[in-house]
């Protein structure tokens, strides 16, 4: 039997006997097993309880003794606490015995350093003495080592006697000295640096550092090798005289680098600095090459027109020298890279070109200029003259785009303001060219004197100029996004917004040399704030665009071009309007009118001239149906920003955009119907009956159209038709003005 199961916490007396049952034997009965269990378990118990009793017999044996153990622990830990305190005391009154004592010892020891400091001092004296009897007869055997162990001798001498009253004479010589030894080293000096004999450097790196004349072995090493990279300088451009800076500055770069690769291993196990004194002698060398780059720059400016080509390419070229630069710096510093000596190699890197970035603007200018000069805009005909600006809208941005790259390539977009202000003239000129050529379509089509045949031709080259409009608009919307990806891409990613609001968005924090264009390529405190001022409407979300009065500038295009495709829908119906005041039929008098005064309205038939207006609008549907044969973003977009006369410019655009011009035109025909009827100066019973057949017949049309007749020509309508006698009741609910005109020629009085 297994009882181990007992000793679970867990235990179930049911499962227990399950399981005991299920290990049963098979040919025994569960009546006579369980008897069995029963009595073995009763045996097991049994044999438990004299266990226990075992147990406690022989725990009682053994307290007392374990009671007398611990009475001796007890009293063993009064006594060490009765000692403790005994040595507690002891040590107080030690301490108050010795008190005295140990400060006379004190006092001893303080007078013990100084009677040591005076007598190094005295010593250091007479050593001062010893040492400068003896310096001439060392500097006579010509051994550098003595000699140096001398001066140094001499220089922890001279730091003991400063109190002398002749030291700064003592200093002087000392100086003197330390100049000999220089002068006598010269000549062995630059044969190691020229030779790199690193033995030699070594020790000479020694002997300088000793006699605190480092800073002297380094210049010696710079104008060792900043001779040799001048005179490789000079070499380049004899040997290729017939070429330009361009073909130059590449390979003095390429010298360069393969230098500061050298000369860093070298510099490595001689100098404790090896990348600050690489980087000095880079830095001085660019400083005094001969011609100087500006020079060369000049020079070669004035034989080439395209300066602006010119300048970005040699800025590649420098792009490239410093971006290698900043990988092998990176590589020596772990990339840390914030050390003055790293931002001046840095800004004489550079430094060319500050003059020409501060004149960004300038160049842009005139080169955007001479690039819209060779777009051709005009022709003789008008269907060239139309199809031109519509091909110049993607060479107009093609060149702008050009224009926001050329800025990234030559000033890492730390001209863009200057950039903006360039290309806001640019596109100005354009638009005044547009505007110009657009006057020139108006004097061909002839608008002030229209013929007698309908030339739909015309609106037709209106709707695309009317396109051209809309892509403008497109292009400047999308174009102004990726100026603004331009600008945050380039100059933006590198003057992050710091996050408490106290700072300005463009503060640096540990920026990169290499990065640092702003203060790289401006000279002018103000250029750098123009930046700060860019970048912190483009992050604050101030501004949706940078060329706005460039947008505005098209939408008013737009708006006059919406004008021009108008008066060319609308010269027919204003040549059919324009002696509507004039006719003679108003003031007919015969007797024939007199008699066909009394006929109804209903019998008299429109005249002509309305008749011809009523057919014209008619077939302005067909007219207007490239409107509705396809979805034209440009239309709809050039419509939205340039709205047609006569609408409404609060409403929303109608799904068909054909609906807005039949509405802009029948209102514009209302509008000049009413106004030449008002010309009106007198106006006969008959002739009043025939001009309300007219505006009755011109109602019609309208409804046709499924347009309504105007509030104007509904008032009209009404004074024409009211009886004299009810007029001034009527007239009361009209406007002055027309109710005064219409009164005139009716020779009507208002009471």
């Amino acid at each position: 039997m297994d009882y181990s199961k007992f000793q679970d916490e867990n235990f179930d007396v049911k499962d227990w006997v399950n399981n005991a049952f299920k290990n049963a034997p098979g040919n025994t009965s569960k009546d006579q097993y369980a008897t069995t269990l029963v009595m073995k378990l009763q045996m097991f118990i049994q044999e438990v309880n004299n266990m226990i009793e075992d147990a406690s017999q022989q725990a009682i044996q053994n307290l007392p003794r374990v009671m007398r153990d611990v009475e001796a622990v007890r009293q063993e830990s009064a006594l060490l606490q009765d000692q403790m305190r005994m040595v507690k005391e002891d040590i107080e009154k030690v301490e108050i015995d010795t008190a005295y004592s140990m400060q006379t010892l004190l006092r001893l020891d303080n007078i013990k350093t100084k009677m040591k400091a005076a007598s190094d001092a005295l010593q250091e004296a007479d050593n001062w003495t010893t040492l400068s009897a003896d310096v001439e007869e060392v500097f006579e055997s010509q051994d550098i080592k003595s000699i140096s162990a001398k001066l140094v001798g001499m220089q922890q001498s001279l730091q003991m006697l400063v109190d002398v009253p002749d030291y700064t004479e003592r200093v002087q010589h000392l100086e003197d000295l330390k100049n000999r030894l220089e002068a006598m080293l010269s000549t062995q000096i630059v044969a190691a640096f020229n030779a790199h004999s690193l033995e030699a450097a070594q020790v000479y790196v020694k002997t300088f550092t000793d006699i605190n004349r480092l800073p002297q072995l380094y210049k010696y090493y710079h104008k060792c090798h900043k001779n040799q990279l001048l005179q490789s300088w000079k070499s380049i451009i004899e040997t290729n005289s017939d070429d330009a800076i361009t073909e130059w500055l590449p390979e003095f770069y390429d010298l360069l680098l393969s230098s500061w690769h050298n000369q860093i291993k070298w510099c490595s196990q001689v100098f404790r600095q090896p990348v600050e004194i690489v980087c000095d002698l880079l830095r001085e060398t660019l400083t005094s090459m001969d011609p100087s780059p500006q020079h060369c720059i000049v020079s070669l400016l004035q034989e080439k027109p395209d300066s602006l080509t010119v300048l970005i390419d040699l800025k590649q070229i420098t792009d490239r020298f410093a971006k290698s630069m900043e990988v092998a710096l990176e590589s020596y510093t772990n990339g840390s890279l914030q050390e003055l000596y790293i931002e001046k190699l840095v800004i004489t890197i550079f430094s060319p070109y500050q003059r020409y970035v501060n004149k960004y603007g300038a160049f842009e200018d005139k080169f955007l200029s001479e690039e819209l000069d060779n777009i051709r805009l005009d022709t003789s005909e008008i269907i060239d003259n139309v199809r031109l600006l519509g091909e110049s809208v993607s060479k107009v941005f093609s060149v702008a785009s050009t224009a926001s790259s050329r800025c990234v390539e030559f000033t890492n977009g730390c001209g863009y303001p200057d950039c903006l202000q360039a290309l806001e003239s640019y596109f100005k000129k354009y638009l005044k060219e547009f505007r110009r050529v657009l006057v020139n379509l108006r004097e061909k089509c002839k608008l002030d004197s229209a013929s007698e045949e309908e030339d739909w031709s015309l609106f037709q080259h209106s709707l695309r100029l009317i396109q051209t409009c809309g892509d403008l608009l497109l292009r400047i919307e999308e174009f102004d996004q990726t100026v603004i990806s331009d600008i945050m891409n380039s100059i933006g990613k590198h003057y992050q917004p710091t996050s408490s609001p106290s700072h300005k968005p463009t503060q640096r924090s540990k920026i990169n040399p290499f990065h640092d264009y702003k203060c790289l390529l401006l000279e002018s405190k103000d250029d750098q704030a123009a930046v700060d001022h860019l970048l912190t409407k483009l992050e604050e979300g101030d501004t949706p665009s940078v060329l706005p009065t460039v947008k505005k500038d098209m939408c008013k295009l737009s708006q006059e071009v919406h004008k021009f495709a108008f008066d060319i829908v609308f010269a027919q119906l204003k040549k059919h309007l324009s002696n509507v005041s004039n006719m003679e039929n108003w003031t007919s008098q015969t007797g024939t009118s007199a008699l066909l005064s009394d006929l109804p309205t209903f019998s008299l038939s429109p005249q002509e001239y309305i008749t011809k207006i009523g057919q014209y609008l008619l077939t302005l549907p067909q007219q207007l149906e490239p409107f509705t044969m396809e979805h034209n973003p440009a239309i709809i977009v050039a419509l939205k920003h340039g709205r047609l006369p006569f609408t409404d410019e609060s409403a929303e655009l109608p799904d068909h955009i054909a609906d807005l011009w039949l509405e802009s035109i029948a209102r514009g025909t209302m509008h000049t119907y009413c106004e030449e009827i008002l010309k009106i100066h007198d106006l006969s019973a008959h002739a009043t009956k025939q001009l309300i057949t007219d505006i009755d017949y011109l109602c019609n049309v309208l409804e046709d159209l499924d347009l309504h007749p105007s509030e104007m020509m509904k008032n009209v309508a009404t004074l024409l038709k009211v009886p004299g006698e009810e007029y001034s009741e009527e007239a009361e609910k009209m406007p002055l003005r027309l109710t005064s005109a219409i009164a005139s020629m009716r020779h009507l009085r208002i009471e």
